[in-house]
């Protein structure tokens, strides 16, 4: 079983920034996808951004592209998410994805809030 541990979240004006961070148990696997998903009340949970796959690359929804940056940190088997510029429509719940061999681990989740 892998546990996964968020960090980071909490209250921004417009403009500002914040940084999420996940660490998962264990070890990484080449083969890990590293996701973030939110989930704004009354909406469904959507995909974020991720990292992973063969070429390691990093993807993101359209809504928060040159805004987010996601990264990753093998050695310590965590990720990352820096939002910049974030926006009241960016205020969810954001949670930490791990998919293994056809499973899904999920962290705790962490709220996000932007507003003045």
């Amino acid at each position: 079983q892998v546990e996964l541990v968020e960090s980071g979240g909490g209250l921004v004006q417009p403009g500002g920034s914040l940084r999420l961070a996940c660490t998962a148990s264990g070890s990484r696997s080449s083969i890990d996808i590293n996701t973030w998903y939110r989930q704004a009340p009354d909406r469904q949970r959507e995909p974020v951004a991720f990292i992973g796959g063969i070429n390691n690359r990093a993807n993101y929804v359209d809504s928060v592209k040159g805004r987010f940056t996601i990264s990753r940190d093998n050695a310590t088997n965590s990720w990352y998410l820096r939002m910049d510029n974030l926006k009241p429509e960016d205020t969810a719940v954001y949670y930490c994805n791990l998919k293994r061999e056809g499973r899904n681990y999920w962290g705790q989740g962490t709220q996000v809030t932007v507003s003045t």
